[in-house]
């Protein structure tokens, strides 16, 4: 493909708009059109970017042969309908996340594409960021070390969600993160999550989840729609080095601090680390730095080289599934009154996709 691909934004709310926009800027894509129910709301995008057609017809976008990709930016509950007749339709499909409101409808829609040889991405914007694109290096350097930790800060007095819970709505930022940047990705087996409600509306407003990782660490992801204060955070604990993210912090998003503590074995013959001296290293911290630019033109520029060479996209639909995954056990466990509960693996067929 020498020319320039071809894309329509499905949905006009939050997140379609700055879609439509990194569409219209890349040098890789022509945007045709922006489709939306409320065609007042799309022509206000439409607007904004200097003027595509509208339309509330999603037939419209998916008879067009000239469309090669679609984005679904719609709620949801409604991704599964929306990418399964685009990709029906031979369009190459990115959804933003959650890929799927169950993991069932997210296998299909992973199956369906692959069936089809089409690309279906998963729109997990931060793991494009520089921030991340570092944390994740600087973990295949091994420079943390053997990760023991990840412990995830996600908090803002934000707008509750009218299908989603806190966990579905905030969590899979973190979990996506995790996926990119740890070794192996997601690859946990259990899940325990507490969700509290103190507002009675519904659903869970706050909730803090935890995993165990491999080797004997954990991950833990707090979620929180009531908090006055805003924090987007993330400490990755190494037995080499620990990393610091704050995304908040845009003069040291990423600091690495060679503090930590260090078990010196006994004996040779002793392996078990219970009879280790332990010392506390005090080293030095750093921050590297980081180019400032923004995740969704590389999102968008990913989505058009996967589409051209033929390959699963960094972010993948398996990736979306390993995230669907983990917040179906989460929802589970939050019914449970937080007993632990496992995360289903994908299944055959899909794996490899």
């Amino acid at each position: 493909m020498a020319t320039r691909l071809t894309a329509a934004v499905i949905g006009a709310g939050y997140w379609g708009p700055n879609l439509a926009r990194n569409f219209r800027a890349s040098a890789e894509w022509d945007l045709a059109g922006i489709c939306d129910l409320d065609v007042a709301r799309a022509r206000r995008v439409s607007d904004s970017i200097g003027g595509v057609a509208v339309t509330a017809d999603l037939g419209d976008i998916l008879a067009d042969p000239t469309i090669d990709a679609v984005a679904i930016a719609t709620p949801a509950h409604t991704h599964h309908r929306v990418a399964l007749a685009a990709l029906d339709a031979g369009k190459h499909v990115i959804v933003e996340k959650p890929v799927a409101d169950t993991r069932e409808r997210g296998i299909e829609m992973v199956d369906r594409a692959r069936q089809n040889a089409l690309v279906l991405m998963a729109d997990h914007t931060y793991c494009y960021t520089p921030a991340v694109l570092k944390i994740r290096e600087l973990i295949d350097e091994e420079t943390l070390g053997q990760i023991l930790f990840v412990d995830s800060v996600r908090i803002n007095l934000g707008l509750i969600q009218p299908d989603v819970d806190v966990f579905w709505d905030l969590a899979p930022h973190d979990l996506s993160i995790m996926d990119f940047v740890l070794p192996g990705g997601l690859d946990v087996t259990s899940v325990a999550a507490h969700g509290s409600d103190p507002l009675d509306t519904g659903k869970a407003c706050i909730g803090y989840l935890a995993m165990p990782l491999d080797r004997g660490g954990i991950a833990h992801v707090h979620v929180n729609w009531l908090s006055p204060t805003k924090i987007r955070q993330m400490v990755i604990g190494g037995t080499k080095r620990t990393l610091v993210w704050d995304d908040l912090n845009p003069q040291q998003r990423v600091s690495v601090y060679d503090r930590g503590v260090d078990l010196a074995l006994q004996s040779k013959e002793t392996a078990d680390s219970r009879a280790a001296n332990i010392s506390y290293r005090l080293g030095d911290t750093w921050a590297p730095a980081l180019p400032e630019r923004e995740a969704l033109a590389a999102v968008v520029a990913e989505f058009a080289a996967a589409i051209r060479e033929g390959r699963p996209a960094r972010t993948s639909g398996d990736a979306g599934l390993r995230v669907l995954s983990v917040l179906e056990a989460a929802s589970a466990s939050v019914r449970a009154f937080g007993a632990p509960r496992p995360v289903e693996t994908l299944v055959p067929e899909v794996q490899g996709a």
